[in-house]
């Protein structure tokens, strides 16, 4: 996934969306979003929104298109 084309994936309850280094920031600034590390190791341009914060189909698909 990490190298290839995959833009977004699920990690425990959460939803992993790769959104670029340069629009991180504004993604992590909404609610729900945090960091995406990876054994302690942050993966830049990518970010986790909590599964609670997608609940509404409306809701996924933004952050998918993110």
């Amino acid at each position: 996934m990490f190298g290839g084309i995959a833009a977004a994936g699920v990690t425990g309850d959460g939803l992993m969306v790769r959104v670029g280094p340069a629009t991180a920031q504004t993604a992590l600034a909404r609610p729900g979003a945090r960091v995406f590390d990876m054994t302690g190791r942050r993966m830049r341009g990518w970010v986790v929104v909590a599964g609670s914060a997608v609940t509404e189909d409306e809701a996924l698909g933004a952050r998918i298109d993110e």
